[in-house]
């Protein structure tokens, strides 16, 4: 660990690199603080609550999906909606696969502080959803949707519960060993089904 980079930051680095070993449960101050070389009291002087550091560190994940997601959009701004779509919904639960413990802690709003403790630029914790959220809605708005957030925030919820189910087991058990039916080829089910067929 980079002893010159500032405390806030290492404290933050030590916790991402703990939920992506060990997952939301290793993710005590006292464990942190030992992994970043400080006392047990060092975290507070930053994160006045163990709730405001999990949001920190969850801040990471969203700002890391946010980079996915600005990078898609940026190759394919000239694609057809309905192809953004997919492509962000791909991107987001692989996301979600790729990276578990960070994926699980930044939707646990329970252990999270959503006003948090963050620099008075940044948004709550809560918020950092949105951007990419209105993102999707005026994608889907695009494609004709009659209520294009509704149709959004249930596209969402799919994509969000293939991710869930695909790590749990659940839906390889269901589906079989059948290679061709994987991740992608779920996403663009759950596409086409909140989009019916309406014209990308």
């Amino acid at each position: 660990m980079d002893q010159e980079r500032p405390l806030r930051e290492r404290l933050i680095d030590v916790g991402a690199e703990l939920v992506a070993s060990e997952g939301t449960g290793a993710l005590g101050l006292r464990e942190i603080a030992r992994r970043a070389g400080v006392s047990h009291g060092a975290p507070r002087r930053y994160f006045p609550t163990h709730h405001s550091l999990l949001s920190a560190i969850a801040r990471r994940g969203f700002a890391d999906l946010a980079g996915r997601i600005a990078a898609l959009e940026a190759a394919a701004a000239q694609s057809p909606p309905r192809e953004r779509v997919r492509a962000i919904g791909r991107a987001y639960v692989c996301y979600a696969l790729e990276n578990p413990g960070m994926f699980a802690l930044m939707f646990r709003h329970d252990l999270l502080d959503s006003a948090g403790q963050a620099p008075s630029d940044e948004p709550r914790l809560r918020e950092s959803t949105l951007p990419l959220f209105a993102l999707l809605v005026a994608l889907v708005g695009r494609c004709g949707a009659a209520e294009p957030s509704v149709t959004a925030a249930a596209l969402w919820a799919n994509l969000h519960g293939v991710a869930q189910l695909w790590r749990w087991g659940s839906l390889p058990l269901v589906l079989g060993e059948d290679p061709a039916v994987g991740v992608e080829r779920l996403v663009d089910a759950a596409v086409d089904a909140h989009l019916g067929g309406v014209p990308a």
